[in-house]
């Protein structure tokens, strides 16, 4: 589990030098990845520590999304805060330009492909990025892709 490590550490950290904002976010990823541990009685694995990592962040950007409708922008500076530091522990995230490039890779690998395989390539293409894409942009490529064929 190198990223919880490297989360304890940071927040040790930050408690040391009296970040409130760091240490008020990863006080929070942590009890995250402490609530998922204690539900099962395995060790958590990198995945698992990763895929928590990324819950929050997608909670902060809901969040950050919700309160500027609001209009509630000091809510929403405060969630962006939060997210600029948990996105420092997740893996660097594909671009567009690379997610297309790598689904044009996988159509070309499968073959003769439809529509009705849109679900298994989607879910291979998933497995293939573990978390270094977002979900809606390797649906939203792919569906794109699929509609030409």
């Amino acid at each position: 589990m190198e990223l919880m490590n490297k989360i304890e550490q940071d927040l040790r950290e930050s408690i040391k030098s009296k970040n409130e904002e760091l240490m008020r976010t990863l006080r929070m990823v942590k009890s995250d990845i402490m609530y998922e541990k204690a539900k099962g009685s395995a060790e958590l694995s990198e995945e698992k520590v990763i895929e928590i990592v990324k819950r929050a962040a997608k909670k902060r950007k809901e969040a950050m999304e919700e309160f500027a409708k609001a209009g509630r922008n000091d809510l929403a500076e405060k969630e962006a805060a939060e997210l600029a530091i948990i996105e420092r522990y997740l893996p660097k995230q594909l671009n567009a330009g690379e997610v297309e490039k790598a689904i044009d890779e996988k159509l070309k690998s499968l073959g003769e492909v439809s529509k009705k395989d849109f679900g298994k390539i989607m879910g291979m293409l998933m497995k293939e990025f573990k978390g270094q894409a977002d979900g809606l942009l390797v649906k939203e490529i792919l569906t794109k892709k699929m509609e030409n064929l």
